[in-house]
């Protein structure tokens, strides 16, 4: 391995760790929204609700890429990483609904 100066070493391990610290709230926030959405499975298995729901999905997707324009971050990406989670909560939705 190239040997790396000092202070670029320090300013590396730097960022890293703020990308670890980072890392271990996204994390967290998911868990917190995960609790939630288990909530809401629960909620429509009860009233016999649909697993999906998708003018709400769709609402969310826009919203969120939208919020992702303004933080200067990949709109498509930032749908990908949504259609992700929706397909999880959908999973998760679905498992209730059998229980």
């Amino acid at each position: 391995m190239a040997q790396i100066d000092e202070a670029v070493r320090a300013e590396l391990t730097s960022l890293r760790e703020s990308i670890d610290n980072i890392d271990a709230a996204v994390v967290h926030m998911l868990a917190e929204r995960f609790k939630a959405t288990q909530r809401v499975g629960r909620l429509k298995a009860d009233h016999k609700l649909p697993p999906a729901d998708p003018t709400r999905e769709r609402e969310q997707i826009a919203r969120l890429r939208d919020l992702a324009a303004g933080a200067h971050l990949d709109p498509v990406f930032a749908e990908k990483f949504l259609n992700f989670i929706i397909a999880e909560v959908i999973r998760h939705h679905e498992a209730i609904a059998r229980s």
